[in-house]
């Protein structure tokens, strides 16, 4: 079972086996994230399925630690190399803490102060990260050369472009490629390029940032981090916002290097048209290949800032110019589509008042009978309890059958959930019943309800019919 490794990993480290091990949600990695807490101690452990990625990622970790950036320490890794600690930098990532202005449109000052303390981060990453640094040992791939820029421009051509529908010619298509891949290569910087350096990225721990997912780092141009992080699809940074940033990170390069302005966003455009087709082409790999709805709804976004970037022609590349406005045109990518995420709706209940109904009426989900695991209730003590008490907890987890139990209904609904995800299903109803719907049933509902919560990007509703009780997570 790979979560032993951590679960010994843990015990290496810290001393004592963990009390909880929880895995948490992940977006587009194939690397499996879990919370461990345990003997006074919290701390993340990284699954990867790739042996390559872990050993660019703890060596870049270690690298970063040394130069006194501020990323994540890897404090222990397995024999093998296919599972690391870190420490616990909680929950919030700068995306989540600017949430309420990305969702209004309207930054908050203290929103903004955020975002330029984390952009003002980038310049010491890409010039204190490149100092001394073995390129060829720690990192992936060595340098930002033209192999990766035809991966990426192929990515978009075959992975979105084509899927499209719009008809056009390759050959001249081609032929401004290879124009763009000439004039990106231009200037051979010694900088560390994060090449995903985005608020998603960013983890906020105790008013800073630290910088995360930088295990496909390599040697490269400045410009392509910051067009990342400036205008990415989901943000919307306004106009105004976006000058603000680049403000902001033009006074931090000050320190490492002169800048010449008018040059430097000359160059920021042609790799903000360069990021933008790279994007598109992970959107429609991960959306329409892979079949994530999260990455198909973002495409509008993408399509909002190309439509800003061609309002000035890009010259240089007249057939890729006047293909991107056709695309861009498009109606299907002129609309945000309105979201409506899934909700999974989870009751406790008793059994002689009968199984709770679907108001949604969708019906379908299950129903779990919890009246196999030892009943508290039978004792006078607990009866006055319910499965949301201490006295409860410690008797169902210290008797063992309630997570044997669950360990099952997780993987159920899980399944459930994730496929439901990929429908864009609305909604899904979870009953857990038991004699008195007090005790076992309570539990198995605010277990489930926090599993959900922390491992998917889903709204969880909890009514506990027999205490008239009811709250959202």
């Amino acid at each position: 079972m790979p979560e032993q490794i951590l679960r010994s990993l843990f015990a290496s480290y810290t001393g004592g086996q963990p009390d909880t091990l929880t895995e948490l949600p992940s977006s587009g990695s194939h690397r499996r994230y879990f919370r461990l807490q345990g003997n006074g101690n919290s701390l993340i452990g990284v699954l990867g399925t790739s042996l390559q990625e872990n050993r660019a990622f703890i060596g870049l970790a270690r690298h970063f630690r040394e130069k006194g950036l501020q990323v994540p320490e890897v404090l222990a890794v397995s024999d093998d190399g296919a599972a690391y600690l870190q420490p616990d930098l909680g929950e919030k990532t700068l995306f989540d803490e600017v949430a309420p202005g990305r969702e209004s449109d309207v930054y908050s000052a203290a929103e903004k102060a955020l975002l330029c303390q984390a952009i003002r981060e980038l310049p010491r990453l890409q010039f204190l990260g490149a100092e001394g640094l073995d390129w060829d040992r720690d990192c992936l791939y060595a340098r930002f050369d033209g192999r990766m820029i035809d991966f990426d421009l192929n990515y978009f051509k075959y992975c979105f472009l084509k899927a499209t529908g719009l008809e056009f010619d390759e050959v001249a298509l081609q032929e401004d490629f290879d124009r763009l891949k000439a004039d990106l290569l231009q200037e051979d910087s010694n900088t560390f390029m994060h090449r995903d350096f985005q608020a998603r990225n960013i983890m906020m721990h105790q008013g800073l940032p630290y910088i995360i997912d930088f295990q496909g780092g390599r040697r490269g141009p400045i410009y392509y981090d910051v067009a990342s992080f400036i205008w990415q699809a989901r943000s919307r940074f306004p106009d105004a916002l976006r000058q603000e940033l680049i403000q902001a990170y033009l006074d931090a390069l000050g320190a490492f290097r002169k800048v010449d302005t008018p040059q430097f966003h000359e160059r920021l455009r042609l790799f903000v048209l360069f990021r933008t087709l790279q994007v598109l082409g992970a959107y429609g790999f991960r959306g329409y290949f892979e079949k994530k709805p999260h990455f198909v709804a973002s495409v509008p976004y993408a399509m909002q800032n190309l439509r800003s970037l061609l309002e000035t022609p890009f010259s240089a590349y007249p057939y890729l110019n006047g293909l991107l406005k056709q695309l861009s045109a498009m109606p299907q990518y002129n609309e945000i589509p309105e979201e409506h995420p899934l909700q999974v709706h989870i009751y406790s209940f008793a059994y002689k008042k009968g199984i709770p109904a679907d108001n949604s009426g969708n019906g379908g989900g299950y129903v779990f009978d919890c009246r196999s695991v030892n009943n508290p209730g039978k004792y006078e003590y607990y009866r006055r309890f319910n499965g949301m008490d201490p006295e409860v907890i410690s008797f169902l987890e210290d008797d063992g059958e309630i997570t044997v139990f669950l360990e099952s209904v997780y993987k159920l609904v899980d399944a459930h959930v994730t496929r439901f995800l990929e429908r864009k299903f609305t909604h899904l109803q979870v009953s857990f019943g038991c004699t008195g719907g007090q005790h076992r049933s309570v539990y198995c509902a605010e277990h489930l309800a926090r599993h959900l919560a922390h491992k998917f990007d889903v709204r969880v509703l909890v009514t506990h019919r027999e205490l008239n009780l009811e709250k959202s997570l």
